[in-house]
């Protein structure tokens, strides 16, 4: 089960996540390996415990096995020179895989909304060797409301969304390339992952795949007050 996947070392982790079919690809399994979570994490003798931690701020990041995920479903987009949206990239981990996903030549934004994850994040990448992926603007961070996305940079091939929207953004979808897949939870008290795909000529078709229990994607001003 994906909550037995925690290991000692990153490697560890991933090849446990793979003996229990969360990641199925080759392609998972070298990005993220070229990752490695304690540099995104505030505690490193938890980095690679198979659940999600506290990053401050009231946020946090996902578990692992939630990364593994996402990357997998979303695969089909993510190609060499594909245009990636995180939508609450945190603490920069998702954003820094998904980068590995769409080299070369792809381009990932991270957008969040606590300006001080973002300042860390950008730390937790260039600790993480990608400083120059940040100098080139291969990755961007950037603080701002996920729900309206970046559309400066878009249309996105892959749109990740790490908390969960009470209803759909319609603006995410409007920055979703055709062809091109949304991952995003959505619901408040009863939760599910959604494929919003976007096919060739524009069309949109919703499909619910799993259930899951996750943050609200909620704004800079209402993340302070809780």
């Amino acid at each position: 089960m994906a909550w037995r996947c925690s290991g000692k070392t990153n490697k560890e982790l991933i090849a446990n996540m793979a003996d229990a079919n969360i990641i199925e690809s080759e392609r998972v399994t070298e990005a993220m390996a070229k990752v490695d979570r304690a540099n995104y994490v505030r505690h490193t003798y938890t980095a690679y415990e198979d659940s999600p931690q506290g990053i401050g701020y009231s946020a946090t990041i996902s578990a692992p096995h939630m990364h593994a995920y996402a990357c997998s479903q979303l695969l089909p987009y993510l190609r060499p020179g594909s245009r990636v949206l995180d939508v609450g990239s945190g603490s920069g981990y998702l954003t820094a895989v998904l980068y590995h996903l769409v080299s070369p030549g792809g381009t990932v934004v991270g957008i969040e909304h606590i300006p001080e994850l973002v300042q860390w994040s950008e730390e937790n990448l260039r600790k993480d060797g990608l400083g120059h992926a940040l100098d080139e603007g291969r990755i961007v961070m950037v603080a701002g409301d996920g729900r309206k996305g970046y559309p400066s940079a878009g249309p996105y091939d892959a749109i990740h969304v790490g908390a969960a929207a009470p209803t759909l953004p319609s603006e995410l979808v409007e920055q979703l390339a055709s062809p091109g897949r949304m991952f995003i939870p959505v619901g408040t008290y009863s939760q599910h992952i959604q494929h919003i795909d976007k096919n060739d000529n524009g069309k949109t078709t919703q499909k619910s795949v799993m259930s899951v229990i996750v943050s609200l994607l909620v704004s800079a001003t209402l993340r302070r007050k809780y």
